[in-house]
């Protein structure tokens, strides 16, 4: 899962920018879901892949402020794979909480390879943060506990770590689940030279070399991947997955080829709106799956844990509060119907309370009053519920996204009935998910635990050299 990247940013699927061949086989190898809906920004995303349920649900109404912390006592992806005997890996990204208790390995995983916070380098008021002084080249990663300084570029680290895992399950033919997350092509977008060279010379500006440099490093550790899944002679009974977390960021913008291109949806990262949720999402099974088909139907993150489950023959029936409904039947048969859902979207990231800012430096930015704090005077700001043919739109909008996919025609004057019911759905769907919201009355951390583990370390014997591995 990349970060950022848009449904747009993949030369399949028509961008003038990039140039994506393994994502491209990827989609021709496998099934491509093209309706498929996340949430309007990462954490919250993250959030519900891992649990099967919305975000909100998860208590993650923000990507900082405490508010990016999965629940705990939520039964996790990797938590319900190892019922079936998986072992699960982490690779990059996690976003879900930098407090111990929070932490994959206290969720799940077997095995972490991780940054802290958001993104590389970031630190937030509160426990939101990275290892100290972090850079995209040579980064330190927690390894299962441990800092460790790198040698290379981010993406290529994760790649490689995973790699090097992957290859010892399949070694020992045991079932795993490897969760590769980058932080590329997230801000700020910092890609190696020769990614960068051919954008650089076509006159991008500065943040989109960057961007779409970022994207065509990982389509080349996507081409790894495959080729040593077919030399490790385990990719035909391997499920191989490649979608976003979120739309299309403002880095991506260019001047070369006119307003940049979104594959004509409206909306980018943190909307609402099409663009700011519909992403790509490839998933290849040559022993089981039809390549090259495609799949219309509205599908969402949170149908990720019980559709693997289902794969994997799990019975989750004793987890409570899943929202997600497994997509098997799609894949088995891409004309399959089933009855139509309801699909709730919201931005969040409303003020943070002033009484839970606690003197933390760096808070001012992000605290409002009691009253633009309190989530529910937030209802109907950057919202929206989707079923199969309509989106509407912060209480007032409503587009036909069947017929006119780019939004560009409000016809909720056309529609009143549809309006009464998607508001009548949404009201209802607040009041169900509101008690779930447990990280709004919490304060800020007193400290950064990445930066107290890191320090700890460091005075105790200091941070030790990566062991780059052997993949051959």
């Amino acid at each position: 899962m990349t970060d950022d990247q848009g449904y747009g940013d993949i030369s399949a699927h028509g961008s003038p920018d990039v140039f994506t061949p393994n994502m491209d086989k990827l989609k021709s190898q496998g099934i491509s879901l093209e309706d498929f809906q996340v949430s309007p920004t990462c954490a919250p995303t993250r959030s519900a892949i891992m649990s099967g349920r919305h975000p909100f649900k998860n208590g993650i109404t923000h990507t900082i402020l405490e508010r990016e912390r999965m629940a705990l006592g939520i039964s996790t992806l990797p938590e319900v794979l190892k019922r079936g005997g998986y072992t699960s890996g982490i690779f990059g990204k996690w976003h879900l909480g930098d407090e111990p208790e929070h932490q994959p390995d206290s969720r799940g995983f077997d095995e972490a390879f991780i940054h802290g916070a958001g993104g590389i380098g970031q630190a937030y008021a509160g426990s939101c943060a990275d290892a100290p002084d972090n850079k995209y080249f040579d980064p330190t990663i927690k390894h299962n506990g441990t800092f460790v300084k790198t040698k290379g570029y981010c993406t290529d680290l994760f790649f490689t770590q995973a790699l090097s895992w992957i290859k010892t399950k399949a070694n020992e033919e045991k079932p795993f689940f490897a969760y590769i997350v980058t932080n590329a092509p997230h801000g700020p977008f910092i890609a190696p030279d020769k990614y960068k060279a051919k954008f650089t010379k076509q006159n991008y500006p500065k943040n989109a070399q960057g961007f779409y440099g970022m994207i065509e490093n990982v389509d080349d550790n996507l081409g790894i991947l495959m080729k040593k899944l077919n030399a490790w002679d385990i990719a035909d009974n391997t499920i191989l997955i490649f979608m976003s977390d979120n739309g299309k960021t403002g880095g991506g913008n260019n001047n070369v080829h006119g307003p940049t291109y979104n594959a004509g949806m409206k909306g980018m990262k943190g909307s609402v709106h099409e663009g700011g949720t519909r992403v790509p999402f490839f998933i290849r099974w040559p022993n089981e799956f039809t390549a090259g088909e495609k799949v219309d139907a509205l599908l969402n993150h949170f149908d990720i844990l019980p559709t693997l489950a289902e794969i994997a023959g799990i019975d989750i029936a004793d987890i409570p509060d899943l929202d997600g409904q497994s997509f098997l039947p799609y894949l088995k048969d891409k004309n399959h119907k089933e009855a139509d859902r309801y699909r709730f979207f919201h931005g969040g990231r409303w003020p943070l309370n002033p009484e839970n800012a606690n003197n933390q430096e760096g808070s001012d930015r992000w605290v409002g009053t009691l009253e633009t704090s309190n989530p529910d005077n937030s209802i109907y700001k950057n919202c929206a519920v989707r079923n199969e043919r309509y989106r509407f739109v912060n209480n007032k909008e409503l587009y036909d996204v069947i017929s006119d996919p780019g939004q560009k025609q409000d016809i909720a004057d056309q529609h009143p009935e549809v309006v009464a019911e998607m508001q009548k759905v949404y009201k209802q769907w607040w009041s169900e998910v509101r008690p779930f919201m447990v990280n709004e009355n919490v304060a800020l951390a007193k400290e950064k635990p990445f930066w107290v583990e890191y320090k700890k370390q460091e005075a105790a014997g200091g941070i030790k050299d990566w062991v780059v591995p052997n993949l051959d």
